[in-house]
């Protein structure tokens, strides 16, 4: 049996820790978690913290990590779902016309796309958003609006088969809904087949 792939998104300031947890989790899961980047190479990735005093979020350097692939090389049909992971990277990686053409690639072929935190800026600029309920970091609120979709303030939220999540505070409720949505995708798949069989 082929092992099932997840192809991750970030780049240089993305968010270190998302990135970490969700590449542990996936393979804990028994998945294949693939780096992509929009080159191959070590990437610089980000801390995102909360401290009293401060408006919004502090940033300071994290751990690194090596891409697998860059988006160029990505064909979606290897893949069972994309993850936009959040940071800082998303300001930029949203301007990558590829990336925006990947993330609807995924979507128009029933892939399930996943985002957290900033992560969902990208959704956005790949017009995601429009008539679609998601969740962000509380200051994507307008851009989500804006892009003609609901804002929610739950820690993660499922439409169709897009899964968002708030922070990395939200990992706990964002992967639990994640793997219950694959779990009822794997059960769903042989009677789907039957059905169209008959």
């Amino acid at each position: 049996m082929m092992t099932r792939k997840i192809l991750i998104v970030t780049g240089d300031a993305g968010e270190s820790y998302e990135t970490l947890y969700a590449y542990h989790r996936f393979l804990e899961a028994g998945y294949e978690p693939v780096i992509a980047a929009p080159s191959r190479r070590w990437l610089h990735l980000v801390m995102h913290d909360f401290e009293p005093g401060w408006d919004t979020y502090v940033e300071r350097p994290g751990y690194k990590m090596q891409s697998d692939i860059t988006f160029d090389e990505v064909s979606t049909d290897d893949y069972e779902a994309i993850l936009i992971i959040g940071g800082r990277a998303p300001e930029y990686l949203r301007n990558n016309q590829r990336l925006l053409e990947m993330v609807r690639e995924f979507h128009a072929k029933d892939k399930w796309v996943l985002a957290i935190c900033h992560g969902i800026q990208v959704l956005i600029s790949a017009g995601l958003a429009r008539g679609n309920c998601l969740t962000a970091y509380e200051h994507i609120r307008y851009e989500i609006e804006a892009g003609g979709g609901r804002y929610s303030t739950k820690q993660a939220v499922r439409d169709g088969r897009i899964i968002t999540g708030q922070t990395w505070q939200s990992h706990p409720e964002f992967y639990r809904e994640v793997f219950s949505c694959f779990e009822n995708s794997q059960e769903e798949a042989p009677v789907m087949a039957t059905a169209a069989s008959d």
